[in-house]
């Protein structure tokens, strides 16, 4: 079975979308998840006090999760995203597409409690090569 994802050739969606695909077709038999990572170093202390710090610490996180299963950003087809306060919404996405390859993952995103001073935590499903 050959192994990939993209983005249907007729798939569209509004002009105001964020940084994610609507659709997406994707051939895999190996799946690697990975549970939600959060802006936190090797000895559980909160790295970042904005949005944008947490993010890429967070996004960091998830690629050394990924590392493990020898995958990468290129290889993740769905993303879950929990952020504290929507507002920061634009400036998570500014930081999110520098490490989001095309075709980007379908994505979800809510409005959620998070623990400690958490402002970002993120899942991933990514195909396993």
């Amino acid at each position: 079975m050959e192994v990939g994802k993209h983005l249907p050739e007729d798939a569209s969606q509004h002009v105001t979308a964020g940084p994610y695909s609507p659709v997406l077709v994707v051939k895999a038999d190996k799946l690697a998840l990975i549970s939600g990572q959060a802006p936190l170093d090797e000895q559980g202390n909160v790295i970042g006090e904005t949005i944008e710090e947490q993010t890429r610490v967070t996004l960091d996180n998830c690629l050394k999760q990924l590392k493990t299963v020898n995958c990468d950003f290129s290889d993740v087809f769905k993303v879950n995203v929990y952020l504290t306060n929507l507002d920061e919404w634009d400036r998570f996405n500014v930081v999110y597409q520098e490490y989001m390859p095309e075709p980007r993952p379908v994505r979800t995103a809510v409005q959620s409690g998070l623990l400690s001073t958490f402002k970002v935590e993120i899942e991933m499903w990514a195909i396993h090569r």
